[in-house]
């Protein structure tokens, strides 16, 4: 079962360091993603890269799988197949503790002297796009690319979900939740070659597995509590940065 993921989205996945100073994938997402290959008898592999690759190698049938707080958008669909809502999450407009007095609104953020950051490709993006299509909307390859950029006042606010920007202010103090976005569809799910039923259907199977035997839960707390240890942000020499996993592979 081959996986494509970005290990930039603490807690979903990213790099924790172990007792031995290694750098390890951890993530709900990786813990599904092995439970997802149990539970069909699968040997699983997961293949980083950044989250654009991860998509494009979906969509390109280069992979089975894409794992990385995927977002069942509609404009999604024509590309990949998703599965059911296995996480419900949230969006979230961020900034730092020395703006967190200087918007009342979202509307107020939709201002051409204001820099907005987003991850490429994401759900947040087309947030960015709707809620401030006049502000300069800056987008990069990597959540922690943003969260680097707020910290260093190269970005006044940041659209990121709102369980990763919880996470990332356990270790970064100095961020600020400003807002709660609206968004329609509030959960992350799998994103599937396109046109494989049987595939689809046993990761369903497995995400109501997980679900019901309460190992969602325990993923999502031993993430949370991973991640706010020390980690690694980024990919890892070797990883696949771009959209070429049959090659990475």
């Amino acid at each position: 079962l081959t996986v494509a993921t970005s290990p930039d989205f603490a807690p979903y996945e990213f790099y924790a360091i172990d007792e031995n100073g290694n750098a390890q994938l951890a993530g709900f997402d990786m813990s599904l993603a092995q439970y997802i290959a149990d539970y069909m008898g699968l040997t699983l592999e997961v293949i980083p890269m950044d989250f654009d690759g991860v998509l494009a190698e979906v969509t390109a049938g280069n992979v089975d799988l894409g794992m990385a707080g995927l977002s069942p958008d509609p404009d999604r669909m024509d590309a990949m197949d998703f599965s059911d809502i296995y996480y419900q999450g949230g969006q979230s407009l961020v900034t730092v503790q020395a703006n967190k007095d200087k918007w009342s609104s979202l509307a107020d953020l939709n201002d051409a002297s204001l820099s907005i950051g987003a991850q490429l490709g994401s759900i947040q993006y087309n947030l960015a796009m709707e809620n401030t299509p006049d502000a300069d909307i800056v987008t990069l390859a990597k959540v922690t690319d943003v969260i680097a950029d707020l910290l260093g006042e190269k970005l006044d606010a940041a659209f990121i979900e709102t369980v990763v920007a919880q996470s990332y202010q356990k270790n970064y103090p100095d961020l600020y939740i400003a807002f709660d976005v609206p968004y329609e569809v509030e959960g992350s799910s799998i994103g599937v070659v396109k046109g494989n039923e049987a595939l689809l259907a046993g990761v369903n199977e497995a995400i109501a597995a997980a679900l019901a035997d309460g190992s969602m839960d325990t993923f999502v707390a031993e993430a949370n509590e991973l991640a706010s240890g020390e980690t690694y942000e980024g990919l890892l020499e070797g990883d696949s940065a771009d959209a070429s996993a049959s090659s990475a592979a």
